[in-house]
């Protein structure tokens, strides 16, 4: 009987390296992201179609981009953003909410983001940019994974199959590696780039679920002229909007739950045997 393969970690910088190798090479890598699990590729329009069946989406569902901190604001055409919304307002609430844990945004995106990763809103083509924060390792692997595939973004998206599939109302992230491995099995190509020690991840984000990440946009901005810019929040994920709003009144901004986000998104349970 063959040995076992032993686990790859996040924290590991060896184990990083072969995970970046895998996915320069066309495979799936899910990977520990801040207090939970995302899955990570090559931003390339066959790669995001196949995850897409892998997890029972519709193929040509468009997809989110993730990058290292540092390249964020690249990602974004900030030509395109309303007059009355001061640029580095908004940049200067990325820096605080990114600083602070996982986080998304929607903005105008760049030109040279391939259609797949974009989305054409209110006449604006945008892109959601998914980061977990500033201080988790997964940084090192997107670095090492933009360096192995000579791109600038990789591909990201919520590390569940879909509840098109599933029958279930919602399907929550997988905030445990061994729940993912299960729902993943008929990938051949899966590589789990795990937390070494999950209670831990989980603590490091005393403020957050461990569900997929609260997104704001800000290609159109709405209120009065006489009154500070609204933002909406797409999707109330993993940080309450109440703490949004605290780190966006300060820089003369409000935000508010788009219909679509009223109902805050629910943390995966798991069986007694993976708790």
């Amino acid at each position: 009987m063959d040995a076992p393969t032993p686990p790859l970690y996040i924290d590991r910088p060896e184990d990083v390296a072969v995970a970046a190798r895998a996915l320069a090479g066309g495979a799936i890598v899910a990977a520990g992201f801040a207090n939970f699990y995302a899955l990570v590729t090559r931003p390339d329009a066959a790669t995001v179609r196949r995850v897409n069946r892998a997890k029972g989406r519709p193929v040509q569902q468009v997809g989110s981009i993730t990058t290292v901190i540092g390249r964020i604001p690249g990602m974004f055409d900030w030509t395109r953003i309303s007059p009355r919304l001061p640029v580095g307002r908004v940049r200067a609430l990325m820096d605080a909410l990114y600083g602070a844990g996982p986080f998304g945004f929607r903005g105008p995106a760049a030109d040279r983001l391939p259609d797949h990763l974009t989305h054409v809103d209110q006449g604006v083509r945008t892109t959601q940019v998914i980061a977990p924060g500033l201080t988790c390792p997964s940084n090192a692997l997107f670095d090492r994974a933009l360096a192995e595939t000579g791109s600038d973004h990789l591909y990201i998206t919520s590390a569940n199959r879909s509840r098109q599939v599933t029958g279930a109302a919602e399907e929550p992230a997988h905030w445990k590696a061994g729940g993912l491995a299960a729902d993943f099995a008929h990938l051949d190509d899966l590589v789990l780039l795990a937390h070494r020690d999950e209670a831990a991840a989980r603590a490091a984000y005393p403020g957050y679920l461990t569900t997929s990440v609260t997104l704001l946009s800000f290609h159109a901005p709405e209120g009065d002229l006489e009154e500070p810019p609204v933002l909406t929040v797409d999707r109330h994920g993993s940080l309450h909007l109440d703490d949004v709003r605290r780190a966006a009144v300060p820089l003369g901004l409000q935000v508010r739950l788009a219909g679509s986000a009223r109902q805050r998104l629910q943390v995966r349970g798991y069986a007694e045997a993976l708790v």
